[in-house]
């Protein structure tokens, strides 16, 4: 579910059903919503409305909260 939005950030069109939760952020004075983890509330990123079908979501990803392992 991952794909090349040409932001630089690693962006997924989609989530893990339960595994994110998602509330407004004001930090950068315009709402944005803030996905973190379900069981730690751990900053994830931020979802947008401007990413691919099937969903339109592009969730941008915060590089540090991911793991990478090589193939």
């Amino acid at each position: 579910k991952k794909y090349d939005s040409g932001t630089g950030w690693p962006s997924f069109w989609d989530s893990i059903q339960g595994s994110v939760e998602t509330k407004v952020d004001f930090k950068l004075i315009v709402p944005r919503t803030e996905y973190h983890c379900s069981r730690c509330g751990g900053h994830q990123g931020h979802v947008f409305n401007d990413g691919p079908l099937p969903t339109g979501k592009r969730y941008c990803n915060n590089g540090l909260a991911l793991k990478f392992v090589p193939d």
